[in-house]
């Protein structure tokens, strides 16, 4: 018996120990870059460093110079992140009941068609959908950024997957019986059901259409509009000098909200993804 505790104790340490160095592994790149942000060019360039260096106020004055107006890309890129994120949620949400509580003809071709659209990359409509938008005159605008998130395949496989793990069809029939409408049920039944699977798709679409540069890149044009990955580019190099450091704490500042996000919310994705991959 105390053999058998004596491996599982050092079973369990080695564990820890591997996913301490896949954590420490999957940090140390992040923190390079914060420390980086903090140092001049001539000290990134000596190699690299864990420690943060006193460059920080000439890095951001740099920074500032070259047009990286940081609050303005925070403001567009969250209008755009959120907006399209509620969409997505919701009316992924909306389909993925609609394919699990209701029986219609059509519907394994329906589901069929959403894990087909899965698998076509989104760079394959780019063009017809530039030339789209332009006839519509709704370029240098977030509208062809924030209303194409209302159709997400991937959030729709995934909240069906986990609805059908939680979803009671008694329930249901029970608040038909007492009056409720189909929406009714849907927003007050349905909706508190999916908060775990919400909370993980939440993140995962916010946090795609955060880092979302090529789409922005082909649509805006009007800088004031940019988003933070498309001010990115703003930071190019000088004729004679490179400022390392302050395109560090550009990247630095662009990354910020992610890894709040990801910090705080990340019990969310461990629990939501848990549930949504299993079918009881």
């Amino acid at each position: 018996m105390k053999n058998d505790k004596l491996i599982a104790k050092r079973q369990r340490m080695l564990i820890y120990i591997f996913f301490g160095i896949l954590t420490f592994l999957s940090i140390i790149p992040f923190w390079i870059v914060l420390a980086n942000g903090t140092r001049s060019s001539e000290q990134i360039q000596q190699g690299i460093s864990l420690f943060a260096g006193s460059n920080l106020k000439y890095n951001w004055d740099v920074l500032m110079n070259k047009g990286f107006d940081i609050f303005g890309g925070y403001t567009n890129s969250f209008i755009i992140a959120s907006l399209s994120t509620i969409l997505t949620l919701y009316f992924s949400s909306l389909t993925a009941y609609g394919l699990t509580a209701y029986k219609f003809k059509g519907k394994t071709f329906m589901f069929s068609m959403i894990m087909f659209l899965i698998l076509i990359p989104p760079q394959v409509s780019m063009v017809g959908f530039y030339q789209f938008m332009s006839k519509l005159g709704l370029l240098n605008s977030y509208i062809p950024l924030i209303l194409p998130a209302i159709a997400a395949p991937s959030t729709v496989f995934f909240m069906k997957q986990y609805l059908e793990t939680v979803y009671q069809k008694e329930i249901a029939d029970s608040a038909r019986m007492d009056g409720a409408g189909e929406l009714k049920i849907f927003h007050t039944i349905i909706l508190p059901l999916l908060k775990p699977g919400l909370a993980t798709m939440g993140i995962f679409s916010f946090v795609a259409s955060w880092n979302n540069f090529l789409m922005p890149l082909v649509l805006i044009n009007e800088q004031d509009k940019y988003t933070l990955p498309m001010l990115m580019q703003l930071l190019k190099t000088d004729t004679y000098r490179t400022e390392y450091g302050s395109m560090y704490l550009g990247i630095s500042l662009s990354i910020v909200p992610l890894l709040m996000i990801y910090l705080l919310l990340s019990r969310y994705i461990i629990g939501g993804v848990s549930a949504g991959g299993v079918k009881g």
